[in-house]
């Protein structure tokens, strides 16, 4: 039974992973801003749900959660930086502030939470950080500037602290999953090839975790398409994205 602290626990992919979790027999500790969703687990397996609900972007606000974590259980085994945001850049509507909320929730949120944990993680068994990427790091996308900025600094940010971490022997997982059906990618107007169930990329995750990979990316088939995509020459890859691109809004 290891000791997990999971943030974005509310809905999509957190919620299915909590759930796959939970059955599998471990001890969570769930944050998101909402507490309502996350209520129902504390009765439906007492004991193994710690409620510590609060907003990544709330230094404050993860140190008491931190803490919490600390005199309930006194160490974690595997922090799962799950919580997240995506919106999207509209041609001829640039927009700083989207991009400083996205790169404020994805980037700097999950650094918090990192910074909350790190005491709890030095102090478990075969200890273990895994953060949600994205499969989009690998090919620019039209509108999708400020999310996948954010998710390549995450990448490189983490493939940094893997080397760094390994002399204390804490494991660095990336998880780069392709179009997941959430909330968030429901809002989505174009196409998403290949989109699993949130329950079964949550069974996906969970079932790779043990094992302490460097990633974990799925669906095979998109992930490959997409690093295949990403390593044209850059005129192509100018080409391709033009013919995905919208026109630009009028003003």
């Amino acid at each position: 039974m290891r000791r997990i602290w999971l943030t974005g626990a509310s809905s999509g992919i957190g919620a299915a992973l909590v759930r796959r979790l939970l059955a599998d027999g471990h001890q969570l500790a769930l944050t998101a801003r909402r507490s309502a969703p996350m209520a129902a687990l504390a009765e439906e397996f007492p004991g193994r749900v710690l409620l510590v609900p609060g907003d990544i972007e709330d230094a404050g606000a993860l140190a008491a959660i931190a803490e919490r974590i600390r005199r309930e259980w006194g160490a974690l085994d595997l922090l799962v930086l799950n919580a997240g945001t995506c919106e999207y850049l509209e041609p001829g509507a640039f927009d700083a502030d989207l991009v400083e909320r996205v790169i404020r929730t994805n980037l700097l949120g999950t650094s918090s939470c990192l910074q909350a944990a790190l005491p709890l993680l030095r102090a478990g068994e075969q200890a273990q950080v895994a953060v949600m990427c994205s499969a989009v790091t690998a090919l620019a996308l039209p509108r999708a500037g400020a999310y996948g900025a954010s998710k390549a600094a995450l990448r490189y940010l983490f493939e940094s602290l893997r080397i760094d971490l390994a002399a204390e022997n804490i494991a660095v997982t990336l998880i780069s999953p392709g179009f997941v059906d959430t909330p968030l990618t429901r809002r989505n107007d174009f196409p998403m090839p290949q989109r699993w169930p949130a329950a079964r990329a949550a069974a996906y995750i969970a079932e790779r975790l043990p094992k302490r990979p460097l990633e974990i990316a799925f669906p095979l088939a998109f992930s490959l398409a997409i690093r295949t995509l990403g390593h044209l020459p850059a005129a192509w890859r100018l080409a391709l994205g033009k013919r995905l691109a919208r026109p630009p809004q009028e003003h």
